[in-house]
């Protein structure tokens, strides 16, 4: 099969093709395991994170990508996993079939027996896998995964659509319900490209009364968001017409953090949607002012990683109410290209490889 692996780890702005399409062998199943066709992989700023070696480090070589679509062609012995603890009632059983389109994310798998997995915080779990990191990927004609962490893909949403929201999506989704926002409230989006733009349009659907306010350095992204319902869009050290009630910040440096803190209301929350920051700039953390930043019970937060509930329930939502990413495509070949432009600030929306 044919797939873009990472053999050893780069900064892209001097190695602007760390990804080589080579031939390689297709996946053998073990028990409990499908396989897919690849159609479609989404291109995730993770990637870039896993590239320069900003993340737990993956095992080399790696196919990466975890927003894929797929179709199950193979299927080994797949007995019937039981969740244990409360959340056993409310587990939704999959039994895959051949032919069926399907989804995976970023989480690969988890132990099932941890105290994070029992309280359904399996995305906490010390034993969580991840795909395109731990596990091969979507950057690939065909994948390996584990069933019971496949998703049905709604007949609704194109396989193109579908990859976004798998993670950009499903991620932007929990941070959202992280932030405790009530209809009403303003919203902050710190960024807006891949997630954030998702974000916008969930808030939109869940809130309708909640102004949403967006900070973004590059002028074509703010007209973006004003495109898609903003209420206002500037640059992310611009103050905003009121204060923010909460905030995501999906960017990948710490400015943003810094800015956020200085618009939240008392007792605002600000959601830290990214799975590294960049070392080049923390020492504006230094910076910080308690009084005016992080005084009147202001609170930060992080998001790690997603769970499967997450993923099923944000599919179910973008289904129901048709919130779908405005997304490019790219060639397999084309991967290290797709990862170049998001290098350099070349967002509109999300990026999408064409597979099969």
């Amino acid at each position: 099969m044919r797939a873009m692996i990472l053999e050893s780890l780069a900064d892209i702005k001097t190695h602007p093709t760390p990804l080589k399409l080579t031939q390689h062998p297709e996946p053998t199943l073990t028990e409990g395991e499908v396989l897919l066709r690849v159609t479609r992989c989404g291109v995730c700023h993770t990637e870039l994170d896993e590239i320069e070696g900003r993340t737990p480090p993956p095992h080399l070589p790696v196919i990466l990508g975890h927003q894929v679509v797929g179709v199950i062609e193979q299927i080994a012995d797949v007995r019937e996993r039981r969740l244990r603890g409360t959340r056993r009632r409310r587990a939704k059983r999959l039994t895959p079939k051949i032919g069926q389109r399907v989804g995976v994310a970023w989480i690969a798998s988890a132990c099932g027996t941890c105290q994070h997995c029992l309280s359904g915080n399996e995305n906490l779990c010390s034993e969580f896998k991840a795909t395109g990191r731990d596990i091969n990927g979507g950057y690939a004609e065909y994948m390996k995964v584990r069933a019971d962490f496949v998703y049905p893909i709604p007949d609704s949403i194109s396989d193109s659509e579908a990859a976004p929201l798998l993670c950009a999506g499903a991620v932007g989704y929990r941070a959202l319900k992280l932030t405790n926002l009530r209809d009403g409230q303003t919203l902050g989006l710190m960024g807006f490209g891949g997630s954030n733009h998702i974000v916008l349009k969930t808030a939109k659907h869940k809130f309708p009364n909640s102004p949403i306010l967006v900070f973004s350095r590059n002028p074509q992204e703010r007209e973006f968001a004003l495109s898609l319902g903003a209420a206002w869009a500037g640059a992310i050290d611009q103050n905003p017409p009121s204060a923010l009630d909460a905030v995501i910040d999906a960017t990948p440096v710490w400015g943003p953090v810094y800015e956020a803190l200085k618009f939240l209301s008392p007792g605002g929350r600000l959601v830290v949607n990214a799975i590294r920051k960049e070392e080049s700039d923390k020492e504006v953390l230094l910076k910080l002012d308690y009084p005016s930043q992080l005084w009147m019970e202001k609170e930060i937060k992080s998001v790690a990683n997603v769970t499967r509930a997450d993923v099923r329930e944000f599919l179910g939502l973008a289904a129901e109410a048709n919130i779908k990413p405005e997304f490019q495509e790219y060639e397999l070949a084309e991967a290290n290209r797709a990862l170049l432009e998001m290098k350099q600030g070349k967002i509109r929306g999300a990026k999408v490889l064409h597979i099969q």
